[in-house]
């Protein structure tokens, strides 16, 4: 029986023992990737376990990026006459697509799926036999390939543009190390040109549990005053890798890039869509810039709990083996579900960069266009006047379900 800490005069030390828990460095599945995984030789995709190769990288450059869904037919007529079906999973958010198979894409074809990306937030495939190499060669028609800092590569050689996915029965989820709250995000949007067009297959995954969520950053903008949209868009939020990289380090691994710390627009437009969007989220988004604490505190902490509550912004997707889902980063965010210990859940991610993030003056002044918010085009496309702003008290509407 291990040793019990008493005090002098014999009493256990509850307070001590406290103490020490709270000493402890707890590890955050977000910031602090594990190496650990159960010993399984026979596992057909050991290949793509993770690795945490001890290279170092150099800070990322500039790359030119021309978003593909500029060139796509509006109508998506090569993409949608290919599909057996095309489900809308939400009014705000997710469709997916039936009777495609990923590796016979035309280029027309992969152009109107990065427009239908960018209009729906994510698109989902099932049963898609492409191998990682495909899904790599799909992901660079969309852009250049982000090599992450700090998160595992697969075992096998060449593959340092795959971010791998990876729990099983080794680590059970530590509840008293993070909150789901925390960890809703969209990825890297530290970098000075987050991703754009990113992919996810499940490649291994439990019969039911391990879920992914994400929330439209269009819908979240659009929910909002009149008013707020106006002070929202003049804003900015620094976003950082550090606690990303320190969790890496507290867990002992290597920091194959050092952090960077970004300053982006709280709401961004979509170079294609021209739709506005809210961009922050809890993982990465520190502070706004040039506000009290206090107001900025109030502001994310607002914008952070209708990401994660909201669930008129949100859709929910149960992965199979080969399933795939394309998600548009700079529109979304997500949050897995860690419901599906001890069971083995494996994914592997290809991460287009995309451009920087425009604000409305800046894209507005680039494009000589103006910025849209997409719950009113729909309403104008479906021949629906807009809400008038209302003035004046409010009173409550009863709705019950």
């Amino acid at each position: 029986m291990a040793p019990v800490a008493t005090n002098e005069n014999g009493n256990v030390d509850r307070v001590g023992q406290l103490k020490k828990q709270a000493n402890e460095i707890l590890f955050n599945p977000f910031y602090s990737p594990t190496a650990e995984s159960a010993a399984d030789d026979t596992y057909e995709y050991a290949a793509y376990k993770p690795h945490f190769p001890a290279v170092s990288w150099e800070p990322l450059e500039k790359v030119d990026v021309t978003d593909r869904g500029h060139s796509a037919d509006p109508e998506k007529k090569a993409l949608f006459s290919a599909a057996k079906k095309v489900q809308h999973l939400t009014p705000a958010i997710g469709t997916e697509l039936t009777g495609i198979d990923l590796r016979q894409l035309t280029p027309a074809q992969k152009d109107e799926l990065a427009l239908l990306v960018a209009e729906r937030g994510v698109v989902f495939f099932r049963d898609q036999e492409l191998n990682i190499h495909e899904q790599l060669d799909l992901a660079r028609h969309f852009g250049p390939l982000h090599k992450h800092a700090t998160t595992p590569v697969p075992k096998e050689l060449g593959l340092e543009e795959v971010h791998v996915v990876y729990n099983d029965a080794a680590r059970r989820p530590d509840s008293t190390a993070f909150s789901k709250f925390e960890l809703w995000h969209s990825d890297v949007t530290y970098e000075i040109q987050p991703p754009s067009t990113t992919s996810l297959k499940v490649i291994t995954g439990p019969e039911y549990g391990g879920d992914t969520l994400w929330s439209s950053g269009y819908a979240l903008y659009s929910s909002l005053s009149p008013g707020l949209q106006t002070y929202l868009e003049g804003l900015t939020a620094l976003h950082s890798a550090v606690a990303q990289a320190e969790g890496s380090r507290a867990a002992g691994l290597h920091v194959r890039r050092e952090p960077i710390e970004t300053i982006h627009p709280v709401v961004r437009v979509h170079p294609v869509t021209g739709w506005k969007s809210i961009y922050v989220n809890p993982g990465f988004t520190r502070r706004i810039v040039g506000v009290p604490k206090a107001e900025s505190d109030t502001i994310l902490n607002f914008l952070f709990q209708q990401i994660s509550s909201n669930v008129d912004f949100q859709v929910r997707f149960h992965w199979e083996p080969n399933s795939i889902a394309f998600w548009d980063n700079r529109i979304v965010t997500h949050s897995a579900t860690f419901d599906f210990w001890p069971h083995r859940r494996h994914a592997l991610r290809a991460t287009p960069h995309g451009e920087r993030p425009e604000s409305v003056v800046d894209y507005e002044a680039r494009t000589g266009k103006v910025s849209k918010d997409r719950q009113i085009e729909i309403w104008k496309q479906q021949g629906i006047e807009p809400p008038e702003v209302k003035k004046g008290a409010s009173r409550a509407r009863g709705y019950n379900d």
